[in-house]
């Protein structure tokens, strides 16, 4: 995981998209997307806001990086190592039960992370918690 200016680059290309709709430009007001879709996808981009209230299982994108920029909560990221009890989930997706040997990171407003293909990722929520975030995957090309 890196925390780096990929970000601006991938709100940038999306800016570009988003201007292309209707007027020039596309606004999620109170951060939920037109028409009341989960995720909104551009070329090369799709983009949701995420809100999690439970740990989950692992996943691994063999194709897509995550951007994620936290707006609020908090929680632990575990990435890299190796996926326990692997299982394919749909095509260049990966999920597992655990990862072996990962790095602990704890989450908090205003991070922004990027989490490239292929990297194992885990959220851990404690309990009465919660996390939401925007979340840009970037489709590898």
């Amino acid at each position: 995981m890196r925390i780096c200016g990929v970000v601006l680059a991938a709100v940038m290309g999306c800016s570009v998209a988003m201007a292309q709709t209707d007027g020039g430009i596309t606004v999620w007001p109170k951060g939920v997307p037109p028409a009341g879709a989960a995720r909104a996808s551009f070329d090369g981009f799709a983009m949701m806001i995420s809100h999690r209230t439970a740990s989950d299982q692992v996943e691994v994108h063999q194709a897509v990086a995550d951007i994620m920029v936290v707006q609020s909560g908090t929680a632990t990221l575990v990435t890299g190592g190796e996926v326990v009890d692997p299982v394919t989930k749909g095509p260049n997706e990966i999920g597992g039960s655990a990862i072996k040997g990962g790095v602990s990171r704890t989450l908090v407003a205003g991070d922004v992370v990027e989490i490239p293909p292929g990297v194992p990722h885990q959220y851990f929520i404690e309990p009465g918690g919660q996390i939401t975030y925007l979340l840009i995957k970037v489709t590898k090309k």
